[in-house]
């Protein structure tokens, strides 16, 4: 009985202390977006009970953790461009390099509870690029043809809208329609293009962060048979033609098209060959000799005189 009541005090005396003997870290902002080049300010509010200049550390983490604000000091890129009250912390004119997650932590070496910690993500909106396009100068009548636009550094993503000779193209509304066009991918597609899609086309990138941007655009044909392209063909054709049969005239004239020739010029231009050719003679005749066989001789006998 005397054993509990000496604990009964120290165990109240505990669960008085351990909430407010602690750090306690919040954020009134844990997702922070900002537009590039501007200044993001990352909150970080702290409470301790007993310590009264704790240490603030600022650090940037992902597959990598970097230090932010340590020791009084901010580090690496940070330097220069940021500011501090309280713990926290203002980036001036952040681009997407400082897009990420951010952790502030505060340790208070007097409290029980000694560390305490938030996280905030930054993310950096950038308005919209000039997109880039691809438009084929010509297409043939009746084949698929696509025109694509994209722009890779608009966050968020942008979204397209394409135009012909300076005039809107509406999303199709009928399932039989002639072309498709995709806001998301930026791609227009004409599942059967005809000679009346022969235009200028352009297309224009948007977000709701900044202005939208347009491409130069360019101009496509649309024609019942590339007639370039035909053309094109017929002259290399006929170009090898003419080589080849130049090639083969001269090759004949001077000889080389012929057995004779060809050997005679073989043996005069390489070292050695009326050497090599003479003894290959010699074996080829030795080689026949020794393989050969003379027939029997009978003797020749009279079976009658004659008398003159």
């Amino acid at each position: 009985m005397e054993r509990t009541s000496l604990c009964l005090p120290v165990v109240l005396l505990l669960m008085q202390c351990s909430p407010s003997c602690s750090v306690t870290v919040s954020t009134n902002e844990p997702k922070v977006e900002v537009k590039e080049f501007s200044d993001a300010v990352l909150s970080c509010l702290f409470h301790t009970e007993i310590d009264q200049n704790p240490r603030i550390e600022w650090k940037k983490t992902g597959k990598d953790v970097s230090f932010v604000y340590f020791n009084g000091q901010f580090k690496g890129s940070f330097g220069g461009r940021a500011t501090i009250e309280g713990a926290t912390v203002t980036l001036h004119g952040v681009t997407q390099e400082d897009a990420g997650e951010y952790r502030c932590e505060v340790s208070a070496h007097l409290d029980i509870v000694n560390l305490g910690e938030t996280n905030i993500t930054l993310k950096v909106l950038v308005p919209p690029h000039t997109p880039s396009c691809e438009i084929p100068a010509s297409a043939v009548t009746g084949s698929v043809v696509q025109l694509r636009c994209w722009d890779q550094q608009s966050i968020p993503p942008a979204k397209y809208s394409w135009f012909k000779d300076s005039k809107p193209i509406s999303p199709p509304r009928r399932a039989n329609a002639t072309y498709l066009i995709n806001s998301q991918t930026g791609i227009l597609e004409f599942q059967s293009v005809a000679k009346e899609d022969t235009g200028h086309y352009s297309c224009l990138a948007s977000n709701e962060v900044g202005q939208p941007k347009m491409c130069e655009g360019k101009h496509m044909t649309v024609e019942d048979v590339n007639v370039t392209a035909v053309v094109a063909v017929v002259l290399v054709v006929c170009l090898l033609g003419i080589v080849c049969g130049c090639g083969g005239l001269l090759l004949h004239r001077n000889g080389f098209l012929t057995r004779h020739r060809g050997r005679s010029f073989w043996i005069s231009q390489c070292p050695g060959a009326a050497h090599i050719s003479s003894q290959t003679l010699h074996r080829t005749e030795d080689t026949s000799n020794v393989n050969y066989i003379p027939p029997p001789q009978e003797d020749f006998k009279h079976t009658q005189s004659f008398m003159l």
